[in-house]
């Protein structure tokens, strides 16, 4: 151990070249060194690594890291490499190593080369690793992401429940557990799972005073993506996304749009991650779009921007993720983009998980709805959530809500209302069965309980009270300690001892009304023109659909042949005055704009010029060409002209979905030729008479075609065949 003359203070000058301990550093490291269980409940940016690298570099023996993630391990012993010249300093042993290199780590660690040694918890399990470990000398463990312990936390892993048994096994040393993120509940799984109950704790602060909160409404998102990056020149950002697929997605649609921007997922191989990790700790690439794989410990200080496509599934990952901001305490700019079809999306996935995992997530996904629907303080927000008291002056404007106050209303007799609700059910039910009771509403749970036979059964439907209004009342008494959440029991509704007082003596208690997102729609949905038209110039949408209807009369076509009106409506907002940018619009293939552009284009510049319209930088959004798979299968099969149903059974498909996914094809402008099964399938004269239909019909509906045509005599799926040839052949 530390020799007693050389202090804590001359070790962190020799190693790191720091004059001075942050926050509570120096007393962790003083706990851990006295041979105690110390537990470190520290935000992203403390100081946590240090916690355990230094007491590691100055005891005997090796200190055992356990770690979930490779890049984590690497970026660690990188950097901790650098303080010596002695390479064996640090090292990992994960999955990624050969097995003359497992030897090699081995031999350091033997020779006493070794002060840190970073594991995964798989590794840590094996056999042959818990027999070495009896074998030498252990400083101490230090289990770092400890959230990861907790069913309860954000990123659960069941090989994190069995570190106690297989650190008793090798032998009794302190432990340490760190983590950036632990609510009441996740911080008690971890110290009763590791056996730490009597440890010493030491928790921070977790407010980030540096970081900028912001939740946005999510339309348009990879517009706003583009526009948010382009108005932040040179600056490191990360982008998180929910699946691999979105990532990958957003990536090349940033590059297309002139940003150095790579995707990061686990999907990719470890080599390929590595390196853009590299990249951008170098800042040879400006952005990381990622899924919640990137990040857990990356040692970059300057991260200027986080932004969320996905909002999270907990708000300890969305608190860890945005923690990635500006460690160095610079600007940190967290920017989410929030839609409800999203949550919907998330439960959907939850299904055919076990019924207690289905409650904790759902449970989770409520406190990170309520986190994006609120207009209160966010920060006072995600700090009551972390157990942690603020006043929301103490924000300083570094939130939307903050920055952009809505009204509030007198909420008094309501909180009474809903606290007598609360009361009157015996403290036994959610926030959403609360609600139920207060808006009068009936299903089983209300008819189980009898709940519609309580005094209270209705009384808060009237006027303009619906479910948001309640959720804000409800929350501003969870905030306010009026009420508190039984965890354990899946987040039940309980009065504290302040919340009886408030019955007895009401005061003024001010609610703010939530953000209503309900209008939002995801990009994946709403397409860049934003159907319906918002955002669309009228006066332009007018001229362009008066020189649609002068083409097709000339072309002696329907007007949908040509373009769209979701297509006219787009180019309405983004004003493509080049035939590459006339690409980009929705349904507007290479084929469509050669054959049918330039005189849309040439009419959008004149208008442009005319009305003296600046083109926001964020309305000409390069799209990506899509490479699907399938796709390519489909086209490259028609050409050789194999049976649709062939094509269709090889992947997996019914002839209809195969129909659908022809349409997509010949809908976004590309030209596909299945005559030859056509005119092995359906009579000429059928086939004669469709064409002529859907070329005198001023309508692409296959319903009216139906309808015109005869059911007796077509099926539906002959017709949409038809409609396809029609396409192909007169439009792309």
């Amino acid at each position: 151990m530390l020799d007693v003359e050389t202090s804590l203070q001359q070790c962190l000058q020799k190693f790191f070249g720091f004059d001075s301990f942050k926050g509570q550093q120096e007393a962790i490291i003083a706990s851990l060194m006295e041979g105690k269980d110390t537990f470190v409940i520290m935000p992203t940016g403390g100081g946590k690594s240090l916690c355990y690298q230094l007491p590691a570099l100055v005891s005997e023996g090796t200190a055992i890291i356990v770690s979930p993630l490779i890049a984590l391990m690497k970026n660690q012993v990188d950097a901790l490499r650098n303080f010596g010249n002695e390479e064996g300093i640090a090292h990992f042993l994960n999955s990624s190593l050969s097995k003359i290199e497992i030897t090699k780590v081995k031999k350091d660690i033997t020779d006493g080369k070794t002060k840190l040694l970073y594991v995964a918890p798989e590794s840590l399990t094996k056999e042959a690793n818990i027999a070495f470990f009896k074998e030498i000398k252990i400083s101490f463990f230090a289990i770092d992401e400890a959230h990861c312990i907790s069913e309860w936390g954000h990123d659960f892993r069941p090989e994190y429940r069995r570190l106690r048994q297989i650190i008793e096994q090798i032998g009794k040393v302190p432990i340490m557990a760190l983590t950036a993120t632990a609510t009441p509940k996740v911080q008690q799984d971890i110290q009763k799972n590791l056996g730490m109950t009597s440890a010493n704790l030491y928790k921070s602060s977790f407010n980030r005073s540096n970081l900028y909160y912001d939740v946005r409404p999510k339309t348009n998102v990879i517009k706003e993506i583009i526009k948010y990056i382009k108005l932040n020149p040179g600056k490191s950002g990360i982008v998180y996304c929910l699946s691999r697929k979105k990532v990958d997605e957003l990536a090349e649609t940033l590059r297309v749009n002139g940003i150095k921007a790579l995707p990061y997922h686990a999907g990719l191989e470890a080599k390929e991650r590595a390196k853009t990790q590299d990249l951008f700790l170098m800042e040879d690439i400006d952005v990381i779009v990622a899924t919640i794989a990137f990040g857990m410990g990356i040692d970059k200080p300057d991260v200027r921007f986080v932004i969320h496509h996905d909002i999270p599934k907990s708000l300890e990952g969305y608190y860890q993720e945005t923690g990635r901001g500006g460690r160095d305490g610079g600007e940190g700019n967290c920017v989410t983009f929030y839609s409800h079809d999203d949550i919907v999306k998330l439960v959907k996935f939850m299904k055919g998980k076990p019924v207690s995992e289905q409650e904790i997530g759902k449970q989770l996904l409520h406190e990170t709805v309520s986190y994006a629907e609120t207009s209160s303080c966010r920060r006072k927000f995600l700090l009551h959530y972390f157990g942690e008291e603020f006043d929301e002056v103490g924000c300083n404007e570094m939130c939307d809500n903050c920055r952009n106050p809505k009204q509030k209303f007198e909420g008094m007799d309501d909180v009474a209302l809903a606290i007598e609700a609360i009361l009157d059910v015996k403290e036994k039910f959610k926030t959403k069965d609360i609600i139920n009771i207060l808006l009068g509403i009936t299903n089983s749970t209300t008819k189980s309980y009898k709940h519609n036979e309580l005094e209270c059964f209705g009384k808060g439907a009237e006027d303009d009270k619906n479910e948001k209004y309640w959720n804000a009342v409800i929350r501003e008494s969870l905030i306010s300690g009026l009420l508190s959440k039984d965890v354990e029991n899946y987040g039940l509704l309980k009065v504290t001892k302040e919340g009886k007082a408030f019955m007895d003596e009401p005061h003024s208690i001010m609610v703010t009304k939530d953000h209503d997102y309900e209008g939002t729609e995801s990009d994946d949905e709403a397409g860049p023109g934003n159907k319906g038209g918002s955002g669309a110039d009228a006066a332009l949408f007018a001229a362009l659909k008066d020189l649609l209807k002068q083409t097709a009369h000339k072309l002696k076509l329907p007007p949908y042949v040509i373009f769209q009106e979701l297509s006219l409506e787009e180019m309405a907002v983004a004003y493509p005055i080049t035939m590459e940018e006339l690409v980009n619009i929705t349904g507007v293939g290479q084929g469509k704009a050669q054959k049918f552009g330039k005189p849309f284009i040439d009419l959008i510049a004149k208008y442009v010029e005319e009305n003296e319209i600046e083109r926001p930088l964020d309305m000409v959004v390069k799209s990506i060409v899509n490479k699907s798979g399938l796709k390519v299968h489909i086209i490259q099969n028609i050409d050789r002209k194999l049976p649709l149903e062939d094509v269709a059974s090889a992947k997996g498909l019914s002839l209809a979905d195969l129909i659908t996914e022809i349409e997509s094809i010949v809908s976004s402008g590309t030209k596909v030729n299945i005559a030859y099964y056509i005119n092995d399938t359906i009579d000429d004269d059928k086939q004669q008479e469709a064409m002529e239909y859907f070329k005198e019909s001023h309508s692409d509906s296959i319903e009216a075609a139906i309808q015109e045509l005869g059911e007796e005599d077509y099926t539906e799926e002959e017709i949409r065949l038809m409609r396809i040839r029609f396409m192909s052949e007169f439009g792309n």
